[in-house]
């Protein structure tokens, strides 16, 4: 997991099924789709998971609605969603959340005891 400054920052969420079309594109484009967004400013990090039915979900962090705006006009991400929907995705959802609370844990001997907690969020870590 990316780590993450305190809230608030925004999430971008990314529901997807994928076409059977194309994997070697599919993924060359988003190896390219993360460096790039790597190298925008405001860009905080990305987790993403896909299942073997072809569900995906890609989680986007970012410091602003600017920041996120600024990325979907990107030329090269904009080309990249227009051939996502010509041929890589059967459907999808998005959907773009302000995160105002985040707690952490890790379960490794050296992290244990550690959890961070918003203090703004009225949660006391546990």
């Amino acid at each position: 997991m990316p780590p993450l400054p305190p809230p608030p920052y925004y999430a971008v969420i990314f529901v997807s099924e994928r076409t059977a079309a194309d994997d070697a594109g599919y993924a060359a484009a988003a190896e390219r789709m993360l460096e790039l967004a790597r190298q925008q400013p405001g860009f905080l990090g990305l987790e993403s998971v896909r299942s073997p039915a072809g569900t995906g979900v890609t989680i986007s962090y970012w410091q602003s609605r600017e920041a996120i705006r600024a990325w979907g006009e990107h030329a090269e991400h904009r080309a990249a969603q227009a051939e996502g929907r010509a041929r890589w995705y059967a459907q999808f959802r998005l959907q773009i959340c302000r995160v105002e609370a985040s707690r952490d844990f890790s379960s490794s001997l050296e992290d244990r005891g550690r959890m961070k907690a918003d203090p703004h969020s009225g949660d006391a870590a546990r």
